[in-house]
């Protein structure tokens, strides 16, 4: 087992390794101290994993409460968030009680919020089960649910007591979930480590799990120390993100967001080469690697769509966005520009 330790407001541990779930009740228990644990999940993942989840917390003396929301985007909505809290008031949870998020990103997003908001805020804990939760989302306090005009515009910052990554879940990843998480470690690579690029360009990430989530884990730890609220250098994880979440709402979250980060990825770095940012040759490359993971580099909507969806995202301030250009493999900058300007990194970017 690995462990990072997050020095944030909130101190806590990231633990990695196999067979990690059968132990995460003990695990939690340590941490917290809480007598009840409200774990959430979705369709998917539960029958996968909720009854080993069960077993762990029960063997630790925990009394368990279960909610189960239909998998996908689409629930990560208010409808949902008030049935979880809801029923965290029907199990009589307090304040000394914990959330247990068992599943991906959606599912670490949304019982994150619940968590933050139910009671003024009571512990939470991640399980990730995807590789893109494991790399990303499951660390650095992040909550929030998406409104109709728009992706995580409802949310608070709430770091979690502890985050457990039992990489024998990675096992039954679909392909598509393993190419999302694919998505978001290039992207890690991509705005700043040129040898974390390379290490997956040369090899399948499947065939170093451990060192490429121990990493990003790492560089996502570094980034939330300096700047936990997102003000400034926290920016750059939105690599490919502001196009990317364009996309998401666009398509009614019919794309998913690993796929929609590559091409928000692909469009902000070809911009960047056409504007005189990054070096000849850089978006070829980020292309080639894009389309070694089956990821997507290219969206039938067109520049004035793009943008328009853009400008409605969390990190607009006024009339302005900060946009992480990357200036070359494994190095980026954030440019704040008019949010005006963006139909023009979107045209630069090559849609038409």
């Amino acid at each position: 087992m690995e462990k990072i330790r997050v020095n944030a407001s909130k101190e806590y541990d990231v633990l990695m390794g196999e067979g990690l779930l059968e132990n995460a009740g003990a695990m939690i228990k340590s941490v917290c101290g809480a007598s009840r644990a409200f774990v959430v999940s979705d369709t998917n993942v539960f029958p996968l994993y909720g009854k080993t989840l069960r077993a762990s917390l029960e063997s630790a003396g925990l009394e368990v409460f279960e909610f189960v929301f239909e998998a996908g985007e689409g629930s990560k909505n208010i409808s949902v968030y008030s049935d979880i809290v809801e029923n965290m008031c029907v199990a009589g949870l307090t304040r000394s009680d914990v959330a247990v998020a068992l599943g991906g990103g959606v599912v670490g997003d949304i019982t994150g919020f619940a968590a933050a908001t139910y009671r003024r805020g009571i512990a939470f804990v991640q399980v990730p089960t995807s590789l893109l939760a494991d790399v990303d989302s499951s660390v650095g306090g992040k909550t929030a649910i998406d409104l109709a005009n728009g992706k995580n515009q409802l949310g608070a910052f709430l770091q979690p007591s502890l985050v457990i990554c039992d990489t024998v879940t990675l096992k039954t990843l679909p392909e598509e979930e393993y190419q999302n998480g694919c998505a978001e470690i290039i992207k890690y690579g991509m705005y700043g480590d040129r040898e974390l690029f390379e290490k997956v360009e040369a090899a399948p990430v499947k065939e170093n799990y451990g060192s490429v989530i121990a990493r990003c884990v790492d560089m996502k730890r570094e980034v939330v120390e300096a700047d936990e609220f997102e003000k400034g250098p926290r920016m750059v994880l939105n690599l490919g993100h502001t196009f990317g979440h364009a996309i998401e709402k666009l398509s009614g979250y019919k794309v998913p967001h690993g796929k929609a980060v590559a091409i928000g990825m692909n469009i902000i770095t070809t911009a960047a080469v056409k504007l005189g940012f990054a070096p000849e040759g850089t978006d070829e490359r980020l292309r080639n690697v894009l389309k070694k993971y089956s990821l997507p580099v290219e969206t039938s909507f067109n520049a004035n769509e793009m943008a328009a969806a853009a400008a409605g995202d969390k990190k607009t301030y006024g009339g302005t966005i900060t946009l992480v250009i990357p200036t070359g493999i494994g190095s980026s900058e954030l440019v704040k520009v008019p949010v005006s300007e963006l139909t023009k990194f979107a045209l630069a970017g090559g849609l038409r």
